[in-house]
């Protein structure tokens, strides 16, 4: 059933809808007059290309790109530059998942930097009086921060693939977060979600609610905290994180939260030790990886589920022509791949250090097999649809209880870098949900991630193991897919992620599928409208879709849904003859995204 695909991917390069005038930042001397690069969400030129949520980090890429730097140079830059931009979706209190392809091997590897567990945690470490706690209270609190990741994993990037030290990455954040950047409508509304309880605590009130209110549209937003801390960690590495003051002053933060005693709010505590943050490592480890179309998709093994929850539905969706396929049948049998997909996720993906995970079952195309008969096209499955066992798969069968789907914070951020050696990145980082904890470590100027909200915090069903619950030391499962997709010749055709929790997997399935499938330029398969199916009762959509023809067809065969304003923020890049790159990003979520380029084509 394997199919190669049957065009010509190099023509897809920019829609014929969306002008592409190339972008490229500014002169790296302009970067500190013009703290505000113009947004473009599409880019085509050579010597490198950026794709973030913001220009400004979009624009410290492409400097470092210009300056020699390598792919994962320039990514390790542009994630600093959105610690200070994007403070409410990631930063050195948080964590993420690296994908790294060297085009010289061309070979694909991984780093998973997720947060982990403090070494004193159990499966009832959300637990009171033998209840699982308020998602709320656990959300606001010490008791849902990880040991952060970001800081070791730009480190363990650059020792085994970078050619800049990071101290001179960070040099731009640190300016970048000392002169400010503008404020715009999406930073102001993330302020304005996040203010009841960022007031309860006054180190983050100082310093996102400056002068006790929402800061202005247009205004200069400075952080001077986080600039000395990034010059701290320039000058000493990551390991002051992890060692000496700046971890004492992160363990006295989670264990006793600085909270307003007038507030009456009870924030908590957590368990987060100095031997916690000593102990923690990055972990180098192998890709996901699976055939669809011919070509080769690679992504984040467990602990995310990620790669094996995206691979399993194109192995799904491997038997149907999408190309061919009318919208209805072609959302349907997305929708339906994707709810089987998370039927399995539930089932069986957790971090691998402390569970048994099938990766390699759930990604046989023999499995994703006897799970594709389960679908119908005059029909919808009853969700939730029972897990499968891709141990030993039974054609049309469904077995054991179904696990529902936790929750996700939505507020990730994800960038995509190429370089002029055909080096790419794709980097999904995060705090969790918007704001992470909402818990800024004193005089530090960064929040602190409430990552362990995504553990289970009580089996769904005590006859059935979770692989999800809290362990010492345990990674909590994800849905973090940074994705990169190579041809048969071993060269990068697209690299793409998104955030967005859960919806995260969702998206990245829907913009392959809508590229690689459907035939759509990057910017567009990226900027049409989406639907997410995570084994629930209703399938979430886009206004587009839920105001659009489909609708109806959709809703005949079965499909129940609900409206979801906004689903993921995705960025990429696709890879052109002859050394030419298109950057891509979102045209309107998120107020637009920013695509550049090192030298700028029409």
């Amino acid at each position: 059933m394997r199919r190669p695909v049957a065009r010509s991917l190099a023509v897809l390069a920019v829609s014929a809808t969306v002008v592409s005038v190339g972008a490229a930042a500014p002169p790296s001397g302009a970067m500190s007059a013009d703290p505000a690069p113009r947004k473009v969400p599409v880019a085509v030129g050579y010597g490198g290309a950026v794709a973030s949520v913001d220009a400004d980090a979009s624009a410290v890429g492409i400097e470092i790109l210009r300056k020699g730097g390598n792919a994962v140079d320039a990514a390790v830059a542009t994630a600093a530059a959105l610690g200070v931009t994007e403070p409410y979706s990631n930063g050195i209190g948080g964590g993420g998942y690296f994908v790294y392809y060297d085009a010289k091997s061309r070979t694909v590897r991984t780093i998973d930097g997720r947060e982990t567990a403090p070494l004193t945690a159990d499966s009832g470490l959300f637990l009171e009086n033998g209840q699982p706690i308020a998602f709320a209270d656990a959300v606001t609190s010490g008791l849902g921060v990880g040991t952060p990741g970001t800081p070791a994993t730009w480190q363990a990037a650059l020792d085994s693939w970078g050619t800049k030290r990071l101290g001179t990455l960070l040099k731009p954040a640190e300016r970048l977060a000392r002169d400010g950047f503008t404020v715009d409508d999406t930073f102001r509304s993330q302020t304005a979600s996040n203010e009841a309880r960022f007031r309860n605590f006054p180190d983050t009130a100082k310093l996102f609610l400056p002068g006790g209110a929402l800061p202005v549209v247009g205004s200069t937003f400075k952080n001077p905290d986080l600039a000395r801390t990034y010059e701290e960690l320039a000058r000493k590495g990551v390991g002051a994180l992890y060692r000496g003051k700046l971890a004492r002053d992160i363990v006295d933060t989670v264990n006793k939260p600085p909270v307003d005693p007038g507030s009456g709010y009870n924030a908590r505590p957590g368990e987060l030790s100095l031997k916690d943050l000593a102990a923690y490592r990055a972990k180098r480890q192998a890709p996901t990886k699976t055939s669809y179309r011919g070509l080769g998709v690679y992504s984040m093994a467990p602990s995310s589920s990620g790669g094996t929850t995206v691979g399993e539905a194109l192995n799904i969706l491997e038997r149907t022509d999408l190309s061919k396929a009318s919208e209805v049948r072609f959302l349907h049998r997305y929708i339906e791949a994707s709810r089987i997909a998370f039927a399995d996720r539930g089932r069986w993906v957790g971090d691998p250090a402390f569970e048994d995970v099938p990766t390699k079952e759930l990604l046989s195309q023999s499995y994703a097999d006897s799970r594709e008969c389960l679908i119908k096209d005059d029909a919808v499955l009853t969700s939730p649809v029972a897990p499968g066992d891709p141990r030993n798969p039974a054609a049309c069968t469904s077995t054991g209880i179904a696990a529902p789907t936790t929750y996700e914070g939505e507020n990730t951020t994800h960038l995509t870098v190429a370089d002029k050696w055909g080096n790419v990145v794709s980097y999904t980082l995060t705090i969790e949900q918007t704001g992470g904890s909402g818990i800024t470590v004193p005089g530090r100027g960064f929040l602190l991630n409430n990552e362990l909200t995504d553990f289970s915090f009580a089996p769904a069903n005590p006859a059935v193991h979770d692989p999800n619950l809290p362990g010492p030391g345990k990674r909590p499962r994800s849905s973090m897919s940074p994705t990169i997709v190579l041809d048969a010749q071993g060269k990068p055709v697209v690299a793409l992620g998104s955030p967005g929790g859960a919806s995260i997997i969702t998206t990245v399935l829907q913009t392959l599928t809508g590229f690689l499938d459907r035939g759509l330029p990057l910017v567009d398969a990226i900027a049409a409208p989406r639907a997410s199916q995570r084994n629930q009762t209703t399938t979430e959509l886009e206004p587009g879709l839920w105001n659009g023809e489909s609708r109806a067809g959709l809703e005949a065969i079965g499909h129940g849904f609900r409206l979801n304003p906004e689903i993921g923020a995705a960025t990429g890049v696709q890879r052109l003859p002859n050394g030419k790159w298109v950057a891509a990003a979102e045209t309107v979520r998120r107020g637009g995204g920013s695509a550049m380029v090192v030298r700028p084509t029409s």
